[in-house]
């Protein structure tokens, strides 16, 4: 578990470090913006972020699935009809979810102007 710790950190610094470098640049056109009534860029980073993360969770989430029917099944074959059924309803509610951060980047991004 520490080793996870140290990598997580790292990887955090690492893509962290590029924004240190924007900082006053993202500052100085976020108050422009403002005082201009420049509509700000939140629904454009939250566009990404919800697809983003929609995807990863939902990646994650088919890989562990697949794996562990994968698993099942060759560990007792016969059980792959039973096995089948649930595991296309997993992948189909999982996928969905997918899809619902796709949706609300989609209406994120057409608030952009």
């Amino acid at each position: 578990m520490h080793e996870f710790g140290k990598l997580a950190f790292w990887a955090l610094v690492i893509l962290l470090t590029p924004f240190t470098a924007y900082a006053q640049e993202a500052s100085e056109a976020v108050s422009q913006a403002i005082s201009t009534g420049m509509p700000f860029m939140g629904p454009a980073i939250g566009a990404g972020i919800a697809t983003g993360l929609a995807g990863l969770g939902c990646g994650i989430g088919q890989g562990l699935t697949a794996g562990n029917t994968t698993a099942g099944i060759a560990r007792n074959p016969g059980a792959a009809a039973a096995i089948n059924t649930p595991f296309i309803l997993g992948m189909v509610l999982i996928e969905s979810i997918a899809i619902y951060g796709l949706l609300i980047g989609i209406l994120l991004w057409l608030k952009i102007p």
